[in-house]
Formats: structure tokens, sequence, C-alpha cells
């Protein structure tokens, strides 16, 4: 899993705070954003999200409901919604970072509870374990990382 992916899978998972990948988010260039938002529109449909989740997607992301993004969410299918919230004007790309975030979240949720309760092999699955074991292992070496450090280390 590629650095980005561990971004986005730890935000959606609520390891990072959103406040902080929201900052991360605004930081990238046009083309960035929009691959970052086309890569959580793959993962959310990965992860069977569906315009079921868009009510609760919405509460979590902190968007109003009347929100473009969280509008578009809801209408129906999914795949061509999501075509429309990544490719939305620069103006509304923090809400759809934020509203994607919470829908994979939200997908995720749910596929962890019905298909990977009992353990699973999903690298992202097990990102809480991981970054346990790197503040771990740098707290008894003196030095704690912050995620953005771990991000930086292994140079994204």
């Amino acid at each position: 899993m590629d650095g980005r992916a561990v971004i986005l899978n730890e935000l959606a998972q609520g390891i990072r705070p959103l406040a902080q990948g929201v900052g991360w988010f605004e930081g990238l260039g046009d083309t960035e954003q929009f691959e970052v938002l086309r890569d959580l529109a793959r993962f959310c449909i990965q992860a069977r999200a569906t315009s079921e989740d868009g009510p609760e997607s919405s509460r979590r992301a902190g968007i109003r409901p009347t929100h473009t993004p969280a509008v578009l969410v809801t209408r129906g299918r999914l795949t061509e919604q999501l075509t429309k919230i990544i490719n939305l004007p620069q103006g509304e790309r923090v809400k759809a970072f934020r509203l994607l975030v919470a829908l994979l979240g939200v997908a995720d949720d749910r596929r962890r509870l019905r298909f990977c309760a009992g353990g699973c092999g999903h690298a992202w699955h097990h990102l809480k374990t991981r970054a346990a074991t790197e503040t771990a292992t740098a707290r008894s070496s003196g030095v704690v990382w912050t995620p953005e450090d771990r991000a930086v280390a292994a140079g994204h």
C-alpha cells in the first residue's frame, strides 16, 4: 500500500484527525487534489459504499446535507455520482474530500464488521496496529513520532 493510500485509510479509520487530512489536502496542487479524490472514490467503490451511506457520511464529514457533494452522494448510481463529485469545481474540493473520507470510513466499518471481524489479511485493516507498534518503538528509543513524521520518513 502506497503512502497516499495509508494516509487516506488512516483518515477514514480515525487514526489521523480529519482536520490534519484537510490541511494536507489543501496543501496539494490541483492535479494532486484530483488524484486524491479519484483514489478516494475508487476506495469507496472497493469498500462497497452505497448511496444509503450518504447521510451518515455527511454527518461524519461535518458538512451540511445540502452541500453539493452530500446531495450527489445520495442520488443513487453511486459510481456516476462519485465521478461528478471528483470533478466538482475547486471551491467544492475540500467538502468533496471530507465527504469521501467519511464515505470510505462508513463503508469500511460495515465491511470490517461483516467480513473481517474474525481477522483478515487486508493491510488497511491493520494500520492501528502498525501505528501503535511504530509509536512504541519510537518511544522506547526516546523519539515520539507524529503521523506527519511517519509520512515524511516514508518519503511522502
